[in-house]
């Protein structure tokens, strides 16, 4: 965060107005400031060395260097921002490859502003973005490609044997899209209990936030595809 406690965003897309238009948006609001912007990859990779950022907002799909591979060069370092990946439906595989780099949301860049900024304050405070509306639908349609389409679930991984029975459930709760409070009301314990248990499983998983949670769920076979579609 900036000295005055605003969460620092950069924007990366390769379309100007884009930018300019969450700009906007981001700097409206009293508790959020864009700090840079970048035009594709690269120049969104040696912005972020120099700039200190909270949270990116990541096109895939750029000249030069894609948001994929940038996305992978900035969340590789220690004080790596969180990315937020910007997509459309028509670009799952793109989605599914940003996970794998180290994003830590995803969002449609049709969503409106509200969905955009409560996604950004969310992902930096280290929320899931999945439960948004539109990033669940989202999910919906990429979950089959998590594991790839026919292959058979990964090998249950130490990790996943770690968990408490209580912790495998919170996992399973999270992969169908369900922030704490939800979580909370699910469990009927206070948000204070649920995030315990979130950052147990995050730790014990080794994922560095929720949406890499969710991935390992779903790659192992905890969580199918269709119980998105029964949840929903």
């Amino acid at each position: 965060m900036n000295g005055d406690g605003r969460i620092r965003v950069v924007l990366v897309d390769d379309q100007q107005m884009v930018r300019a238009g969450f700009r906007m948006v981001i700097d409206s609001q009293p508790d959020l400031t864009v700090v840079g912007e970048a035009g594709n990859g690269d120049d969104a990779v040696r912005l972020l060395a120099r700039t200190p950022a909270d949270v990116v907002l990541m096109d895939v799909r750029m000249p030069s260097t894609d948001g994929i591979e940038a996305t992978r060069q900035v969340t590789a370092r220690d004080d790596a921002p969180r990315v937020v990946v910007l997509t459309t439906f028509d670009l799952d595989e793109y989605v599914v490859a940003a996970i794998g780099a180290g994003a830590s949301g995803f969002l449609l860049k049709d969503a409106p502003p509200e969905e955009m900024l409560a996604a950004i304050r969310t992902v930096h405070a280290g929320d899931s973005v999945i439960a948004a509306s539109s990033t669940r639908r989202l999910l919906q349609h990429v979950a089959p490609m998590l594991r790839g389409a026919g292959s058979q679930p990964q090998a249950a991984p130490p990790q996943l044997a770690e968990l408490t029975p209580r912790e495998r459930e919170v996992l399973v709760q999270m992969a169908l899209g369900a922030s704490n409070a939800e979580l909370a009301a699910h469990f009927v314990v206070s948000e204070a209990t649920v995030k315990t248990h979130v950052g147990r499983v995050l730790a014990k998983t080794g994922s560095r936030d929720r949406v890499q949670a969710v991935v390992l769920a779903f790659r192992t076979g905890l969580v199918q595809p269709a119980d998105l579609l029964r949840d929903a």
